[in-house]
This record gives C-alpha cells, sequence and structure tokens, in this order.
C-alpha cells in the first residue's frame, strides 16, 4: 500500500494525509446512487480493496473499459488543534466526455468513483468530533458506513464521531450529479471533508436562533426554533427554554418531552417573546441534563434582531405539519398599492426560488422590488431549504402551503389594518428549482391559481437530465421505478392547466436549464388545448438581474393582480390527470380520490355533465358546482339524492364497478386514502415530528441515527428516536413512523398484511394471492404499512446489519430516486441496483399488491 503522507511538518490534534488513494471512474445514472449499483461492491466492497497501481477493473468509461488506482495530493487542506480539512477535485482524461455527451447528453457526465485518505488524531485522549462531508453521499470511517451525507452543503446534520487517538481510514464514495455539479464546465467532482472538534455535550448545530423579524415594533411572529446537537455518549432530555435573565421557562411546541439522543441534531420550537419593543437582540437559556440525570447544565443562545417596517419584505416564522419550525418573507400589501376599485381581498404572490438559495437572500427578497405597488400579498417561500426540500413538491409544497396559512395568523398578530387575503387565490411565479415548482403548483392545485408565471424552469427530472447509464434492468422494473415519479412528470399533466392564464419565460442560451424546457412545455400546453405566451429573451443565460420584470412578466403581474376570475374555475370541457392522488388537489371542483392501479395515471375527461374516466376509482366533487345528474361512463347518478346540507363534498365511489354510488360517508369504502396515498414517498406526509422506533438489538441504533440525520440534513426535519417499540412515548405522537428491526419481532399490524417478514426470511404475496416466499435470498426490506387517522408506517427490515444498512438506503431523501411502496433486496442490489431487487411495485387501496408490481418466483 502506498504511504498516505502527512499534510503537515508539526504534529496537529487532527490531521489529514495529504495523499489520497482514488478509485474510478465508474458509470452511474441520474439518482442511481440511492439503489446502490456501485460495481465495486461485486468484489466486496471498495473498503476491502488494498491499494494496487496495477490492479484493473473493468469499467464501461474510460480507453480500454478499465479504471485503475491513482495517487491525488488533497489541495488545499488545512490541519490544527481544533479542525482539519481537506479538499479533492478529481477527474479523468482517459474518458472521452465530450463524445460521451454527444450521445448520451448531460447523463454521460454522471460518474462514480471512490478515494480513501486518513484522519489522524493526535493526542492522549479520545476527541468528539463532527465530520462535515460536502458533496458526498456515502462513505466509511474505519469499519463504520454512513449514507446520505451532505450531497448540497448544507453543514446541518453532520455525524458525531468518538476517534482515539491514531490513524482512521476514510473511504469516501465519490458520486457525480449534474444538478449539483453542473453539465457543462470539465466534469470534476470537487469534495470537502471537514473535521472539527466538538464538546462532547449539548451545543449549538447552529448558531442563533430562528426567528422572525420585527415589525414596527412586534415581532412578526411569537413561534422560534433553536437547532441543537448531542455530540456526547448520553441521551440529553432539553428541561427547559426561558429568557436569559429570567426563570420563567417557555413551553415546547413540540408534543412530547424533547429528548435529544447521543450523536442527533434536532430543531426545537418554542414561543418567544421581546422584553421591550426596541430591543436589539434576544437571549435565552437552554436547561438540560443528561437522561434520567439529576444535575442540570445550562446552554446560551443569543440572536440579533432584524427591525423593519411592515411593508417591507420581513420574515415570518410558523410551524410546518412536520413540526419543525420554517420560515418565509412576507411583503404585505404596499399602501399605494395599485388596486382595481372595490378590490378589498388581494391574492397571494407566491415567488418560488431557484436551487441553492435562501429565501431571506436579497437576491430573491429583492428580485420583485420593481413592482413594490403590486396588489398582492407577496410571499417567498423558503420550501425549508435552499434545495426546497424535495424541488417544491411534497415536503416543500407542504411549507408554501403552511406559510399561506400563517398570514391571517400574521394580520391577527401584528395588527395589520390594510386590505385583506384571499388565501385560496393565487398567482405563482418562480425561477430555476422554482420555476419547476411553479409548473407543480400549476399542475396540482389549478382551482386555486389565478394565474401562473415559470420562469426558466425545468419539465421534469428526468426531462432535466435524463436517466440513462443506470445498471441494465428488466423493463418491469425501471416502469416501476417511472411509475413512483408519475406525478413529477409535468410534461404529462399540462391538461390540467387548461384556463389557466400562463406567461412563460426563458433565457436563449441558458446553459443551466436549456430553454428547450419550456419550449417543450409550451408546446405540450398547446396539444392539450391550454394555452401560454412564451417570451424567450434573445442573448440572455440562465440568471440577470432583471430576469423576474422583464417588461412581459411586469404587465402580467398587474394584469393577473386585478384578474376578477372566480375560483373555482366552472370550466365546461376539461380534462383532469392525476398521478398520486394523495398530492393532487382539484379542477373545476372535481378532485380523484383514489387510482385503480396506483402506478398507472388517472384521467378525468369532463363535457359538462358528461364526465368519462380511466383508472378513477372515486372521485369527490364540489357542491357548489356539481348539482343534480351527472353521468360517468354511461351511468347517471342523481346528485340531489345526497343530503347536501351540510355543503361537504360529495364522493362518488366504485367507478367502473357496478356498484358506483354518490354519498357524503366519506369513510365507507376507504382503507387507503389521503396523506396514505403516493408511494414511499407518502411518508413526508408527517402531522408531527417523524417517529424512529428501533428494535432492541443495538446495531439498530446507528441506522436510526442515520436517518434522523438525514431526514434533518435534507429536509430539516425533526425525528423523535425510541430505543424500544414498545416505548410508551410513542401514544402521545402524532407524527409518521419509521420502524428499524433486524430478523423477527416486527409486531403485526394484520396477519393478512401481503408482506412479512422474519427472522430470515420474507414473503410477498402477489396480485393472484400466490405467496413468494425468498428465504435467505432476501437481505433487506422497505415498504409501508397503515396506521390510523392516515398515519404510515415504514419498515425496515434487515436480515442482519448489512441488509437493514441497504434497505434503510431508500428512506426517502433525495427527489428523482423512485420510491415505490414496497422493496425487497436481494444481495446483488449493491452492484446491479433496482435489478438486485427481488420485489418491488405498489400496493392498491385496499393494500394488496397490484398487478403492475413487480414480484419475481422461483426464490427459496
Amino acid at each position: 500500500m502506498a504511504p498516505l503522507e502527512d499534510s503537515a511538518d508539526d504534529p496537529a490534534l487532527f490531521a489529514y494525509g495529504g495523499t489520497w488513494q482514488v478509485l474510478g471512474p465508474f458509470q452511474i445514472g441520474t439518482r442511481e446512487a440511492t439503489w446502490g449499483a456501485d460495481p465495486l461492491e461485486y468484489v466486496g466492497g471498495f473498503r476491502n480493496l488494498s491499494y494496487d497501481p496495477k490492479a484493473i477493473f473493468r469499467s464501461s468509461l474510460p480507453t480500454n473499459g478499465t479504471a485503475k488506482w491513482q495517487l491525488l495530493e488533497a489541495a488545499p487542506f488545512s490541519t490544527g488543534s481544533e479542525s482539519a480539512t481537506a479538499s479533492l477535485s478529481v477527474s479523468y482524461s482517459n474518458v472521452d466526455w465530450e463524445f460521451l455527451k454527444v450521445v448520451y447528453g448531460w447523463a454521460a457526465v454522471q460518474y462514480q468513483a471512490w478515494a480513501r485518505g486518513e484522519l489522524n488524531i493526535g493526542g492522549n485522549e479520545t476527541q468528539h468530533i463532527i465530520l462535515h462531508t460536502d458533496a458526498i453521499l456515502e462513505y466509511w470511517v474505519d469499519d463504520k458506513h454512513y449514507f446520505g451525507g451532505d450531497y448540497y452543503t448544507y453543514r446541518r446534520a453532520p455525524p458525531v464521531l468518538h476517534l482515539e487517538p491514531g490513524t482512521h481510514k476514510i473511504d469516501l464514495r465519490l458520486v457525480r450529479d449534474v444538478r449539483a455539479f453542473g453539465g457543462v464546465l470539465e466534469p470534476t467532482i470537487d469534495v470537502t471533508v471537514h473535521a472539527q472538534q466538538v464538546t462532547g455535550t449539548l451545543e449549538l448545530a447552529k448558531l442563533g436562533i430562528l426567528v422572525s423579524d420585527v415589525v414596527d415594533g412586534t415581532l412578526a411572529s411569537s413561534v422560534a426554533s433553536i437547532s441543537l446537537r448531542n455530540s456526547g455518549v448520553d441521551d440529553i432530555e432539553i428541561v427547559g427554554i426561558h429568557p436569559s435573565n429570567s426563570t420563567h421557562s417557555l413551553p415546547s411546541t413540540n408534543e412530547t418531552s424533547t429528548v435529544i439522543v447521543a450523536g442527533q441534531t434536532r430543531p426545537v420550537a418554542f414561543n418567544a417573546t421581546l422584553p421591550n419593543h426596541n430591543v436589539s437582540s434576544v437571549s435565552y437559556d437552554i436547561t438540560y441534563r443528561t437522561l434520567n440525570g439529576t444535575p442540570k447544565s445550562t446552554l446560551h443562545v443569543s440572536q440579533n434582531l432584524t427591525h423593519t417596517s411592515i411593508y417591507k419584505p420581513h420574515k415570518v416564522t410558523y410551524l410546518h405539519p412536520g413540526g419543525m419550525v420554517s420560515y418565509a418573507m412576507l411583503r404585505p400589501p404596499a399602501k399605494n398599492a395599485t388596486c382595481r376599485t372595490g378590490q378589498s381581498k388581494l391574492p397571494v404572490l407566491l415567488a418560488l426560488h431557484g436551487a441553492g438559495l435562501e429565501a431571506d437572500s436579497p437576491m430573491v427578497t429583492s428580485a420583485l422590488d420593481p413592482v413594490s405597488d403590486l396588489c398582492a400579498w407577496v410571499l417567498f417561500p423558503t420550501g425549508v431549504t435552499p434545495w426546497s426540500g424535495d424541488d417544491w413538491h411534497n415536503w416543500g409544497f407542504a411549507d408554501v402551503e403552511a406559510a399561506i396559512a400563517a398570514i391571517p395568523t400574521w394580520i391577527n398578530h401584528t395588527g395589520w389594518t390594510g386590505p385583506e387575503i384571499q388565501v385560496s387565490h393565487w398567482i405563482v411565479s418562480g425561477h430555476s428549482n422554482g420555476g419547476q415548482g411553479t409548473w407543480y403548483a400549476l399542475a396540482h392545485r389549478p382551482d386555486k391559481i389565478i394565474a401562473a408565471a415559470p420562469v426558466s424552469g425545468y419539465a421534469s427530472i428526468q426531462k432535466y437530465v435524463p436517466y440513462e447509464l443506470w445498471q441494465p434492468a428488466d423493463p418491469r422494473r425501471t416502469a416501476v421505478i417511472s411509475g413512483s415519479l408519475n406525478s413529477y412528470r409535468h410534461e404529462m399533466l399540462m391538461a390540467n392547466v387548461k384556463g389557466i392564464p400562463i406567461q412563460q419565460q426563458h433565457g436563449e442560451v441558458d446553459d443551466n436549464v436549456p430553454a428547450y424546457n419550456s419550449r417543450f412545455l409550451a408546446q405540450q400546453l398547446y396539444l392539450s388545448g391550454a394555452q401560454s405566451d412564451y417570451n424567450e429573451v434573445p442573448t440572455q443565460n440562465h440568471w440577470w438581474d432583471t430576469v423576474m420584470t422583464t417588461p412581459e412578466l411586469v404587465n402580467f403581474y398587474y394584469s393577473q393582480t386585478s384578474n376578477e376570475v372566480a375560483l373555482p374555475r366552472k370550466l365546461d370541457d376539461f380534462t383532469l390527470i392525476v398521478g398520486d392522488p394523495g398530492d393532487m388537489g382539484s379542477k373545476g371542483g372535481l378532485k380523484v380520490k383514489l387510482l385503480h392501479d396506483p402506478a398507472q395515471y388517472g384521467k378525468v375527461e369532463v363535457k359538462g355533465h358528461m364526465i368519462r374516466t380511466t383508472n378513477v376509482m372515486s372521485l369527490e366533487l364540489d357542491p357548489t358546482i356539481w348539482r343534480e345528474t351527472v353521468t360517468i361512463n354511461g351511468q347517471d347518478l342523481d346528485l340531489g339524492q345526497a343530503n347536501t346540507q351540510s355543503g361537504a363534498p360529495l364522493t362518488i365511489s366504485y367507478i367502473g364497478t357496478d356498484r358506483a354510488s354518490v354519498t357524503e360517508d366519506h369513510t365507507a369504502m376507504i382503507e387507503r386514502s389521503g396523506r396514505q396515498l403516493g408511494f414511499m414517498t407518502a411518508i413526508l406526509r408527517t402531522r408531527g415530528p417523524f417517529v424512529i422506533r428501533r428494535s432492541t438489538v443495538s446495531n439498530t441504533s446507528q441506522v436510526a441515527l442515520q436517518i434522523s440525520r438525514n431526514l434533518h440534513q435534507y429536509f430539516q426535519a425533526d425525528t423523535l428516536i425510541l430505543p424500544s417499540p414498545d416505548d410508551p412515548r410513542i401514544q402521545n405522537t402524532t407524527g409518521n413512523v419509521i420502524t428499524l428491526v433486524i430478523g423477527g419481532g416486527l409486531p403485526d399490524l394484520s396477519s393478512d398484511f401481503p408482506i412479512r417478514v422474519g427472522k430470515m426470511s420474507c414473503f410477498v404475496r402477489d396480485h393472484q394471492g400466490r405467496r413468494q416466499e425468498y428465504g435467505e435470498a432476501a437481505r433487506g426490506a422497505a415498504f409501508l404499512r397503515p396506521l390510523h387517522d392516515e398515519r404510515l408506517e415504514l419498515v425496515i427490515w434487515g436480515a442482519d446489519e448489512e441488509g437493514l444498512r441497504q434497505a434503510a438506503r431508500v428512506v426517502p431523501m433525495m427527489t428523482g430516486v423512485g420510491h415505490p411502496d414496497f422493496v425487497i433486496f436481494g444481495k446483488s442490489a449493491k452492484w446491479r441496483g433496482i435489478e438486485g431487487a427481488l420485489a418491488m411495485g405498489f400496493f392498491d387501496w385496499k393494500w394488496e399488491v397490484t398487478a403492475s408490481s413487480v414480484v419475481e418466483t422461483g426464490r427459496h
């Protein structure tokens, strides 16, 4: 093995070796790394390989089809008494990237490699450190595996390591992703590992307090949050939070006592107050103790406040449905707002930011300064994170709707006396990823949207960077992955936006999001019977200073904020396409509640009172629009017979069967509904902090921490980790549950559930009722199960610890991965990816496996 050279002449407490051993490159598809697909796993994994400059490995990318080891100097890097940093820039000149891009597009410059280095710990004592892994998804430290990393360099939830003096091996899986690294420049992989000494007890994971701005002497919102990390080895309980120099404890907004397990990061919400109107900062003391311990300790935190006018964009905090605090920037209507006569209730103008931007950035909030007198409530949501969690989809869009819902509370809290708000009347705009989010809003909430202006947005994840160069797989398996992404293919949903005014815009020479995306969607709008005005700006790239206030957009904003349209629109002729009823709103007062096969699109075609459906099981109708008789698939149904005095929506159930009926009883047939719909990503529709419960097997604790880290890193989510499935605290929770189990011991919710796992076995009952048993071939599994009140449980099962880690990879974390309702992993999934799944697919409304699922036979 080649020596790993020291980087400093003088000994330091923390030091990375200067020379790293790199092996690659190997192909990887868009978002495929979650599924494994690492060819080195076929030979036991990189962690079990030793440096050998003569060794060759088969690879589809380099000249001669062979990948080799190389030595790479980390530069720049630093060492010191409290931290150490190493940065790597990996590139390959033996790959003809330009020619590959000619054939495969940007998918060709997504590849993977591995790098090995050393972290040297000096001194005579065990050191407590956090490890930041910028732009890295997966790595090993000595013999411990970490998946999730920090792909977007949030630096929000690094792992806590307790390292003894000596040399520690670090293996980094390097995965190049076009959305993170770009598709135009030299296809290098640039990563950073940063080791930072920590206290070994409770500490601030992020300096300061997430608190609202002060508008005219009043906090815009009272809810606040502190991000805390337990860097010790004992679990810690938060006893209280109170203003400094005060003994009055402020209540946490969490529904259970706040326990932060060793190594965990949690956001802790509480209610903040101002001691006086002119105070420039606030400070609080956090009292805590080790779990069941008696001595108390105190952690101090302070935050400078921003004072501003109520009419300027300012920070407003509120609770996300996931139970943690989020924020948005709000610009109320100006005193000189140019409203039409008699316009007292004003719409919301949503301005969705692009990837990598915080909503409080001046680049975001000042983008609409030239139209400061708009007759609207201008809202700049954050989507929880700079990448909007999941691209303004389930988690991010829930944040948008929570931000809108917080405005009436803001009105009462601040004593606002200006124009009122129409919370269900939106004008949506956004740039880049925010442009894509605008398309998502258009296609999924058409009855709430007055108009929309998507700017420089992409059509869908698959259209942005094609899903080429995945490991080869049976088309049925790729169809499962594709089907689980149906709701995010905006090009398939353009019929939903018919009747909504749309102003598209794109820079002609955009080399970040090609203008093809907007041109393509403009064409799909036309072919779907919808229309848009399309403005392609000559010579402009992805961003320029007035990108959100070109003359075309300014005219659009002013005209649409004065639009007197009544919502929902009453349309005589329209089509509704649904990929996931769980994240789909209504159009024309009609909402799809259930699909026969969730892996296929549902379609509703309306002409007057004639409705024809495809793959639709149940509909919900707004009784203010839908009255008297409708004809569904040739069957006449009298809506007038239903009791509509309550004004509740009407449900038409069992469509496509001989039992179709109209009722106000929404629970008569439903076994899987509402927030439970939508494949594995439905777990993100939690109401309250996630609950991770693990078995008493000690090896599940690290996986529980990993899942908690990933949920906080990528969604800023809060999680309660319970050390036992029988922990009584679970009775007081409302969030969705993630259950970890190795071997047997999974509590049975129903003896008839189609997936069962045991000590060394797993079986699936397919759509024909046949039981397929996989025995020792099944190494891990991930599948949803129903809980009461539309809650969900995501079971992560492993035949052993390695199988558990393999299954835990598919807990939703990044968009575009494709998460079906269930996956059973075979050993070869580590290098074959989805082709190594023994079974994968979907549950229908009765929680039965669908015919569109893959359930492999012949395994024992």
